[in-house]
């Protein structure tokens, strides 16, 4: 994926700001903040208008080239600072890539070197059999994007005992959904629609995902099949927000 050019589209766009407001309407928010899968660095480098020193972390060390960014390799599930390291978090499109075994323990991690606040950014309520993929490697499928966990408000709030959610914010929205039958027909079709373009290799095995072959006969039938069984259901189904945005501030 053009990472320039997705951050350009106008939705990513309204994210950007509405993530913004949610750090800017925080007055006591301190000096320093760490933003968590910093990758291009998009965020840390919009983050340094509104802290003095901003530690930008992702498993690869990022290469951004600003004075007041410090960049860093880490784990999310391991990180390697002290209890209460940064008066602010930052962590946007990360939780919902977590391995599910270890995403407790990521948020636990998270909330032990926060000070004071934690700014999580995650899908709301994403079906991610929705436009899943097929590893042509080892024949697996994957959920879109990398995505292996999904959230609401309750469960995000859940996975940080300890921390008060102070505002909330819903961005975009999104009519993606289906049900087991079609995407049971869309996995034996081969998921020829699926998330092909993502830089994300396969949960499995880390190839690189590549276009579906050209299906056979019988796969079209289940591709029509699977199209009709999930359209179907699309009369009584109900559009939700794309992203949801909250701020946890440490209790007591």
């Amino acid at each position: 994926m053009d990472l320039t050019e997705y951050r350009k589209s106008e939705s990513e766009q309204r994210r950007t700001e509405g993530l913004l407001k949610m750090v800017s309407d925080v007055s006591d928010r301190g000096k320093s903040v760490l933003d968590i899968g910093a990758r291009d660095g998009h965020f840390s480098n919009l983050l340094t208008g509104y802290f003095e020193r901003v530690t930008a972390l992702d498993l690869v060390t990022p290469e951004i080239q600003h004075h007041n960014i410090n960049c860093v390799q880490g784990d999310i599930t391991n990180l390697e600072h002290a209890d209460n390291s940064f008066d602010f978090l930052f962590c946007v499109e990360v939780l919902e890539h977590i391995p599910p075994h270890l995403l407790e323990q990521a948020c636990a991690e998270l909330s032990r070197v926060a000070r004071k606040y934690l700014l999580i950014g995650v899908p709301y309520k994403q079906d991610i059999r929705f436009g899943r993929t097929t590893c042509y490697s080892c024949g697996r499928q994957n959920p879109p994007w990398g995505h292996v966990n999904s959230f609401d408000r309750q469960r995000l709030v859940g996975l940080f005992p300890g921390w008060a959610a102070e505002s909330v914010a819903f961005v975009g929205e999104s009519a993606g959904s289906t049900n087991a039958l079609s995407a049971f027909l869309m996995d034996l079709a081969g998921n020829p629609y699926g998330t092909y373009e993502q830089e994300e290799g396969c949960i499995y095995c880390g190839q690189k995902l590549i276009q579906p072959p050209e299906r056979t006969f019988i796969q079209k039938v289940f591709t029509r099949v699977a199209t009709y069984t999930r359209d179907a259901q699309m009369i009584f189904h109900k559009n939700h927000p794309n992203w949801i945005h909250m701020l946890f501030k440490k209790a007591g």
